[in-house]
């Protein structure tokens, strides 16, 4: 008998790894490279705004004045030339000097200020006094706003800025700035009591008031609700370059430098011409 061949046992043979392309140093290259696409193209697209810091402004300290924030503002700027710009003011910005607050970098005229007068159902704005007086004296197209506290009655808030607001011809219709949700009280019982003030200011004055909040707040809770007003918007995105057709106002900014207010300020742009603006002032 036969004794059994012995059984081999078959080589395992080991695989060689290929190469990933997502793997070790070519998936570092390709983020690397990809990072320095994107910051060329960010520079490329800013070109303008690059540009005018770095050739002009080369006597000013670097962080301050070469911020990307600021060549933001000189592009969205830049793209508006035929827009009117203005700014707002609270006693936040302390005195402001108005003989020197007229341009931005001397280059883009500002032509309208938005004041803050009072703040829910008691509070007055500390500087407004001054501020209105002093905006009208600088030929500043005025309008002014009132900060809207949203536990807190709505008719006496707007008792409050009748109260300290004396609009004349060529002011800007009265100004409801909502920003904050309720917490003592629902969506809807806070849309009633925004619909409360809207009407008793806009009785009083005869002229509708615009409404300012932020483009989420906006989308979120106004836009369907209280169509027929008109609408000054906040929206600080970086990439966001051009005002909406739907926005009479943008705020695009709020670290803007003016002549004569210390700190940074809000910047605006309307969506019109210098002539639209008048015919939108009070007759």
């Amino acid at each position: 008998m036969k004794k059994p061949a012995p059984i081999r046992k078959s080589a395992v043979r080991k695989s060689k790894k290929k190469n990933n392309f997502f793997s070790g140093n070519v998936l570092k290259f390709s983020l690397w490279a990809f990072f320095i696409l994107l910051l060329a193209g960010t520079a490329y697209h800013y070109r303008e705004g690059l540009a005018y810091y770095f050739s002009f402004k080369t006597d000013k300290r670097l962080a301050e004045e070469k911020r990307i924030a600021d060549v933001r503002i000189y592009q969205v700027l830049s793209k508006h030339e035929n827009k009117v710009y203005g700014f707002d003011v609270s006693e936040y910005q302390g005195d402001v000097d108005w003989e020197k607050a007229n341009a931005i970098e001397e280059k883009f005229p500002l032509g309208f200020v938005f004041i803050r007068a009072t703040a829910g159902k008691n509070r007055v704005d500390a500087t407004f006094k001054d501020n209105w007086k002093e905006a009208k004296k600088h030929k500043l197209i005025r309008g002014a706003y009132h900060y809207y506290r949203p536990n807190e009655n709505s008719i006496e808030q707007a008792d409050n800025f009748i109260k300290t607001v004396k609009l004349h011809k060529g002011d800007l219709p009265p100004v409801l700035d909502i920003e904050k949700l309720p917490k003592e009280q629902s969506i809807d019982s806070l849309k009633i009591g925004l619909k409360r003030w809207l009407k008793k200011v806009e009785k009083h004055y005869n002229v509708k008031p615009i409404i300012y909040s932020g483009e989420s707040y906006y989308n979120d809770f106004l836009k369907e609700e209280f169509k027929g007003y008109t609408f000054w918007i906040a929206n600080y995105n970086f990439f966001e370059e051009t005002i909406k057709d739907e926005w009479l106002f943008w705020q695009f900014t709020e670290k803007a430098t003016v002549p004569g207010i210390k700190g940074t300020v809000d910047v605006n742009i309307y969506n019109g011409t210098p002539k639209q603006l008048q015919y939108f002032t009070i007759n």
